[in-house]
């Protein structure tokens, strides 16, 4: 809302902005705004009805006694994300899994526990959560790239991006097997 203010106050200066430019713009922030809020209420509402179902709890009794190691676990969440990051957008994405995801994480054993855990989970999910974004065929941030460069075809949007999606795979496989490079920085600040 301040850089709408200020950039209209900006061009009503320069004499370009007009009344109904203002009434627009105020109309589009408050569009987006509400459909930010929408999710939002969304997710509580969902959140709520698992925390009433206990399904997060059962879910983390489930795994815990499968016999499935903890990796396969994670690698299965990691999949689920990357699959999900296809439909949904980043904010619904984090609101929907985490509340179910992070009790079978913390039920499960890991390298790192505690706080470390919750921050070397968080690290993951965000990541693995954007990868989903630019993954084959949907990628949703994908087509936000290609909508700028109108000229360019698709299929050469996401030869673009393939680059950065196996670097951020490599990344996670790093981060999964030395959980020590997420937690070095909060270890030094403790």
């Amino acid at each position: 809302m301040v850089g709408l203010l200020r950039n209209d106050k900006k061009r009503s200066v320069n004499g370009e902005m007009k009344w109904k430019d203002f009434v627009d713009a105020i109309l589009g922030t408050a569009s987006t705004t509400a459909m930010i809020f929408l999710i939002l209420l969304g997710a509580s509402t969902f959140n709520a009805f698992f925390g009433f179902s206990q399904m997060p709890i059962f879910a983390a009794d489930f795994f815990q006694n499968s016999g499935l190691s903890p990796m396969v676990i994670l690698v299965g969440m990691i999949a689920l994300c990357v699959l999900l990051g296809l439909v949904m957008d980043l904010l619904s994405m984090i609101l929907l899994t985490v509340p179910i995801f992070w009790p079978i994480i913390a039920g499960v054993e890991f390298p790192v526990q505690g706080e470390e855990l919750k921050l070397w989970f968080g690290i993951i999910t965000l990541i693995v959560v954007e990868v989903g974004l630019i993954t084959l065929p949907v990628g949703p941030n994908v087509f936000v790239i290609n909508s700028m460069a109108k000229d360019v075809p698709i299929i050469e949007t996401f030869k673009g991006v393939l680059p950065f999606f196996l670097s951020d795979a490599v990344r996670v496989v790093f981060i999964i097997m030395f959980p020590t490079i997420t937690l070095i920085l909060p270890r030094l600040l403790e």
